[in-house]
């Protein structure tokens, strides 16, 4: 690649930002799949994307076969294996809004509970408690101008900044492709569609965001030869 592409200026530079995430209990809780049903089709939608896009956050190399907190509690609390895979196919991101993701959700376990005698209930360890997520985004007072700018300060990036330019990003905001693949295709970011098109295929189901990251700078050092 030629250096001059590679050393060019974006119109407008790409500005990190992090974020801290404040928990709040809801006060509800399910003891087995039947109230755990209800209560996902009654808690705010919030609390659904804590529960679904937050894990990510949470979990620096986090379990990858169980990729959301419904899947984790059906798997280890209520021991119920095939919910647990059911749930864990999940891809959040998939998904338009928070109100199709819950609906997805609640339709699998009522599947499930259709097919059984007895509902499953709590084994081991604890209710499952719902809680509602609250994002405050800080600036990191980081900025990239240039491709390798970009590259060299996605390398030692805090996670809370992953999360929200990949997840909070697609979900919240509407950007479905993400910020940095939206800045780099972009006339006012970078103009690069070509690469723009090689990031966009890194999808976050079943990677924690360390694993996201190791892809993404793969697919630049590749890009900056």
């Amino acid at each position: 690649m030629q250096s001059s592409v590679l050393d060019h200026k974006a119109t407008t530079p790409f500005h990190f930002i992090g974020c801290i995430e404040l928990r709040e209990m809801l006060g509800r809780q399910a003891a087995d799949v039947q109230q755990f049903m209800a209560a996902i089709e009654e808690v705010p939608l919030d609390s659904i994307y804590y529960h679904t896009h937050s894990y990510f956050l949470r979990y620096e190399h986090g379990p990858t076969l169980l990729p959301n907190d419904f899947a984790t509690w059906a798997a280890i609390s209520v021991r119920d294996r095939a919910l647990s895979e059911r749930l864990g196919l999940i891809d959040p991101f998939e998904f338009r809004d928070l109100e199709s993701l819950r609906n997805e959700v609640v339709s699998i376990i009522d599947d499930h509970l259709k097919s059984l005698w007895n509902v499953p209930r709590l084994i081991h360890g604890e209710p499952f408690e719902f809680i509602r997520s609250h994002i405050i985004e800080v600036d990191l007072a980081m900025i990239a101008n240039s491709l390798r700018e970009f590259r060299d300060l996605l390398a030692s990036l805090d996670r809370s900044s992953l999360f929200i330019h990949i997840c909070e990003a697609r979900m919240r905001k509407g950007r479905r492709a993400g910020d940095f693949v939206s800045w780099i295709e972009s006339e006012t970011g970078l103009g690069l569609p070509e690469l723009a098109g090689r990031m966009a295929t890194i999808q976050p189901l079943g990677l924690s965001l360390e694993g996201i990251r190791s892809r993404m700078l793969a697919v630049l050092d590749d890009w900056l030869g």
